[in-house]
This record gives C-alpha cells, sequence and structure tokens, in this order.
C-alpha cells in the first residue's frame, strides 16, 4: 500500500502524529468527504511502512514550507500563489494531491505556523538522510526561483531553513547557484555554466570532474531518493536534475576531449 492510499483510507493518524500529522490530517479533511475516503474503515491492524511514514513528512513539509517561504516578505501576491500551483503542476501531482498540496501550502502562509517544529519532526522523520534533505531543499529553491529572483530574505530564511535541518550552508549555496545557472537556461547551457553545476572547476583533473560527477548523479539517482523516502509523485524533479547533471558533464566532456 502506498503512502497516498493509505491516507486516502484515513491513515494519516496512523502514519505521522506531531504537527506534520495534525496538518496533514486538517488539509485531507478540508479537501474530501467521508464518502471519498474511507475513515473509520481503516485497517488498524496494517503495519504502516516506515518509508510510508518518511514519504507523508516529506509531502507534508515541502508544501507548508513552501508556503511560508511565499511570505517572509510580509505577504503573499496572487503572483506567489500562481506560482506555487505551477510548481505542484509541473511535479505532475493528481488533482487530488493538488488539492491537499495546496492547503498545506495556505496552511504554511498562516501566522501560527510553527517553522521550527515542522522542520524538526522532518528532521527526524527522515532519520537524517542528507539525500533527502538535500532533495527538500532543492525543491524549495525552485520554489523561490519560481518568478526568476532570489530575493534576501527568502535567501536568509533558506539559510535558516537549512541550518534547523542541519544541512551544511556552503552545500545550500552550492545548491543556489547551480540553480540560479539553470533556471530559465537549460538550452544555453554554457561550459563555464557547467563547471558551477558539477560545483567544480577548471583547474580540476579529468578524474576529479568524474568523480564529481558521479558522486552527484549518486546524490539524485531516483530510484535511490525513493527507497529512502522521496514520494514517487516527485521523482519528476530528480529525473530531470539528474538530465542537467548528465548534461552538464556531457558539456565540460566534449570541451575537454574526454572519452
Amino acid at each position: 500500500m502506498s503512502w497516498w492510499t493509505a491516507v486516502l483510507g484515513g491513515a494519516f493518524g496512523f502514519i505521522l502524529g506531531g504537527p506534520l500529522g495534525a496538518m496533514l490530517g486538517a488539509a485531507f479533511a478540508g479537501n474530501f468527504s467521508k464518502g471519498k475516503s474511507n475513515f473509520g474503515n481503516f485497517d488498524q491492524n496494517y503495519h504502516v511502512g516506515d518509508q510510508q511514514r518518511v514519504q507523508a513528512a516529506f509531502f507534508s513539509s515541502v508544501f507548508s514550507v513552501m508556503g511560508f517561504l511565499a511570505k517572509v516578505d510580509g505577504k503573499v501576491s496572487k503572483e506567489e500563489i500562481l506560482l506555487a500551483q505551477q510548481v505542484m503542476q509541473h511535479m505532475q501531482l493528481a488533482d487530488d494531491m493538488q488539492k491537499v498540496a495546496k492547503e498545506l501550502f495556505n496552511q504554511g502562509k498562516q501566522s501560527g505556523f510553527n517553522l521550527d517544529e515542522v522542520l524538526e519532526q522532518f528532521r527526524l522523520e527522515s532519520h537524517r538522510r542528507t539525500h533527502l534533505v538535500r532533495m527538500f531543499l532543492e525543491i524549495q529553491i525552485q520554489a523561490t526561483y519560481a518568478d526568476g529572483v532570489l530575493d534576501s530574505k527568502e535567501h536568509d530564511a533558506l539559510k535558516y531553513i537549512a541550518q534547523k535541518l542541519h544541512f551544511p550552508l556552503n552545500e545550500l549555496e552550492n545548491l543556489i547557484q547551480q540553480f540560479a545557472v539553470t533556471s530559465g537556461n537549460a538550452a544555453k547551457l554554457t561550459v563555464d555554466d557547467a563547471y558551477k553545476i558539477l560545483n567544480t572547476d577548471k583547474s580540476q583533473t579529468d578524474k576529479e570532474i568524474k568523480r564529481a560527477y558521479r558522486r552527484l548523479l549518486a546524490q539524485h539517482h531516483p530510484d535511490k531518493l525513493v527507497a529512502k523516502g522521496l514520494p514517487e509523485e516527485m521523482m519528476i524533479i530528480a529525473k530531470e536534475k539528474t538530465q542537467e547533471i548528465i548534461s552538464a558533464y556531457e558539456l565540460i566532456k566534449k570541451q575537454r576531449n574526454i572519452r
């Protein structure tokens, strides 16, 4: 049983407790009637697996924190809401999932949203898996860059979130720089851009470049990320990142005449 199927069966209470479970339950209840779900009919003896729990935590955290980031400048414009919806559509979420994602986003915008508690629960539920935390941050960076600009308040908020998740700030800056290079510019990738995407530079040897390339591929391998707890519905993000890494390496190989 997938995590989403379990939630449709009214099992979010069995999957997650704490603030994430409360938000997921409220988001679900606000969008579906008892007729559509099976509230009360879920088999309480069913064992919710660790992967399902992590996937539910990831989904709930991603969209609620996305809502929080949309209001860091003190207001949430119609454009920011539209951009968040575009991110959800880009992930190719089913209509039902988009409804819940939007409700989680709206909860994140509220003044009573407790960012620290949400981030701490996500960190613990994900078992501090660095690959998952990295993907979580990459999605938040993508959302903040949806309008093509990362302003100072958004940047400060991303640094705060990374610190709460115990993610190195220098690596966060690398992710931001990489996304700035590829945002809306994938077709015009330069060799300099390719080095930035691989977090390398021209002074490094072919072997060092190849090692960095392989490390990034391992970090973003879709199947491995799903096995660690990335919801399958978000695999498209990992696949696109993987393709960016491959394209960057191929460009460097061509420039260096590496075989």
